[in-house]
């Protein structure tokens, strides 16, 4: 099983419709296109849709080194209110390779390419596993 189809069996992602577009060392990037359940009672995009978002692309990243790592602490900024149609990708960077507690910046954006949300977490490394990453 490779990474991607590892992240591929994220049945909450999946199921808010998430895609994963990329995967690469200390990468990942991920999209979603908002349609009516993904809006809040004002008819904006959910935050908890976007942080999801950022949340799946950060596990690409953080994960792509063959070590099971999940997210520890995270902190979003939402700077853009975002409707139906809209199109938005997630773009995770791992600043911060440590072997046990990775750091990861996320920018979402979109289809614009403006930004809509920036995510910055940690995660912590489990060495007690190790996931494909072919």
């Amino acid at each position: 099983m490779t990474l991607k189809e590892y992240f591929e069996g994220d049945r909450f992602a999946s199921n808010a419709g998430i895609v994963i577009d990329e995967i690469g060392e200390g990468y990942g990037r991920v999209h979603v296109v908002v349609d009516e359940r993904h809006l809040n009672g004002a008819d904006f995009c959910q935050g908890g849709v976007i942080f999801t978002l950022a949340d799946l692309a950060f596990a690409c990243a953080t994960n792509s080194h063959g070590l099971p790592t999940v997210t520890v602490s995270a902190n979003i900024t939402i700077l853009k209110a975002i409707v139906a149609g809209a199109t938005l990708t997630a773009e995770a960077h791992e600043l911060f390779n440590h072997k046990t507690l990775p750091y990861v910046e996320v920018r979402v954006t979109d289809q614009e390419g403006d930004l809509v949300a920036v995510l910055t977490a940690s995660g912590y490394r489990k060495h007690h596993a190790r996931l494909e990453t072919e």
